[in-house]
């Protein structure tokens, strides 16, 4: 598939008008493209839509209008294209109870050599984004391909091949039948990938306004706000940094009230799961002893 261009994208004001929408058709369109390999794996396909949106979304959240910043949005993105006979898949390890994350993902390193698409009898091995991986710790978020042969490609379209995922590591053995849905939608990949969904209303108006002006990085950027938490991105601090802390008071991390370290926390984790999603990690840092309490998220 083509990489994404700043062409590629809605002007700000045009997504934020049409984003409901548009926010329905890929959610509709991600449906097909979401395996669940086991009760821990979860696959998502990624294409030129998903990514589009998800690029949309970041210069949203983080209010990036300045064309070299939206770029360098797109250059993450455009890492998880899938080239030429390929699909390419986020990866979650999703593990809900917080104490055991570490436990768990340190159970399944070497997962990367452990996971494959099964075309009939035909086996392709997943290749894991090298830049990831590390000998003594996994990440609960990785990418990887399926590079897939002619022969395999008009295969996967028969449907009287059965194709499904599988992970067959020592400490997670799992696999999942792809359905008509799923097959079909994927297919698409392989031939190119889908229509647009984020249609931008008419041929004649650009998708992107590269006279659009940057806002002054020594500002603070209020990103989002959840309840008695909010989410800034400092200014003068460097790209993918954000700090979640209570909208006022000056309580700390060991007497706050539940409801602000419910809201918080929260914020957080949504915060986590987009920084991580741009930048491919998040590091997560704070002060117990720090007031009023604050959370620092670096996208990595």
């Amino acid at each position: 598939m083509k990489p994404l261009t700043l062409h590629d994208l809605l002007p700000p004001d045009r997504f934020a008008e049409l984003r409901p929408s548009l926010r329905d058709a890929v959610i509709a369109h991600k449906r097909d493209r979401r395996i669940a390999v086991g009760d821990r794996v979860t696959m998502v396909f990624e294409d030129r839509e998903t990514l589009r949106w998800q690029v949309q979304e970041m210069c949203r959240v983080e209010q990036l209008r300045a064309p070299a910043q939206v770029q360098q949005e797109l250059d993450v993105y455009n890492q998880l294209m899938p080239g030429e006979g390929e699909l390419s898949a986020t990866l979650f390890v999703e593990i809900t109870d917080s104490a055991r994350i570490r436990a768990e993902l340190d159970r399944l390193i070497g997962i990367d050599e452990h996971v494959s698409l099964h075309v009939g009898d035909e086996v392709v091995p997943a290749r894991f984004d090298p830049k990831q991986l590390e000998e003594e710790r996994i990440s609960a978020v990785q990418y990887l391909r399926f590079r897939l042969t002619p022969e395999q490609i008009a295969r996967f379209s028969d449907p009287a091949v059965p194709l499904r995922l599988a992970v067959d590591h020592p400490h997670y053995a799992a696999e999942a039948l792809l359905d008509a849905a799923s097959r079909r939608s994927l297919a698409l990949d392989l031939r190119g990938g889908a229509p647009p969904l984020l249609d931008p209303g008419g041929a004649a108006q650009p998708l992107f306004d590269p006279r659009a002006a940057a806002r002054p990085e020594s500002a603070d950027r209020v990103l989002r706000e959840h309840g008695r938490a909010r989410a800034v991105a400092p200014g003068g601090a460097p790209p993918g940094l954000v700090v979640v802390s209570a909208r006022d008071g000056d309580a700390g991390f060991l007497d706050a009230d539940p409801q602000t370290a419910s809201d918080l926390l929260a914020l957080a984790r949504e915060v986590a799961r987009e920084l991580t999603a741009a930048h491919g990690g998040c590091a997560v840092r704070f002060d117990a002893a720090r007031r009023p309490w604050r959370i620092e998220l670096q996208g990595t």
